[in-house]
């Protein structure tokens, strides 16, 4: 599938990432580095948002948080399948008790893609990318995206024709932007 360029934003750190704590679908604001973060992001966002591309956003607040940071007073559009995997019954939790209370789990999924999307009660693979690629095939011109790490993953991995694994395996960095058009992804600092 041929899709219009795109510019990805993962969300500033937030206090939960700093502790390793599984968000998946649940609330934990920017902490002051996400905040430098998304600050960061703002200073790479002036060229592109100056070509007047559409911006979605995460309808979960670190996202929102660092759109307003990051896109400064550009529109947006707030977009539910933008959110972050649903983890089921590991949101809330640290990794390291995600290994303790469900150890086969744990012990077969070390990345996280693969983690969130094996966890009891939650959204799975199938229907989390489904809810990708539903975004993905409605994009008609340039777009922003203020989204999640997981989800830009996904979304990366679609594009450039990635396997699971190879989305699983995938950087996930915070502060940056990835642009992806014609099948690959260059990382903007």
């Amino acid at each position: 599938m041929d899709y219009p360029k795109i510019w990805f934003l993962r969300h500033g750190q937030t206090e939960w990432n700093a502790e390793g704590r599984i968000q998946g679908q649940l609330e934990s604001r920017l902490s002051p580095l996400g905040i430098e973060h998304a600050q960061q992001q703002a200073g790479l966002m002036a060229p592109i948002l100056a070509q007047g591309p559409a911006c979605y956003v995460s309808p979960l607040g670190r996202a929102q948080q660092t759109a307003r940071i990051a896109l400064g007073d550009q529109p947006f559009i707030t977009d539910a399948r933008l959110a972050e995997a649903q983890a089921g019954v590991f949101q809330g939790l640290t990794r390291q008790e995600v290994a303790a209370e469900y150890p086969e789990i744990y012990a077969a999924n070390p990345l996280n893609l693969d983690l969130f999307c094996a966890a009891p009660q939650g959204e799975g693979f199938d229907a989390f990318q489904a809810r990708i690629t539903d975004f993905l095939t409605g994009l008609s011109e340039p777009t922003v995206v203020v989204a999640h790490g997981l989800w830009g993953q996904v979304l990366r991995g679609v594009i450039c024709g990635l396997s699971r694994a190879e989305m699983a395996a995938l950087p996930n960095e915070q502060g940056c932007i990835y642009q992806l058009y014609n099948g690959s992804e260059q990382v903007l600092r």
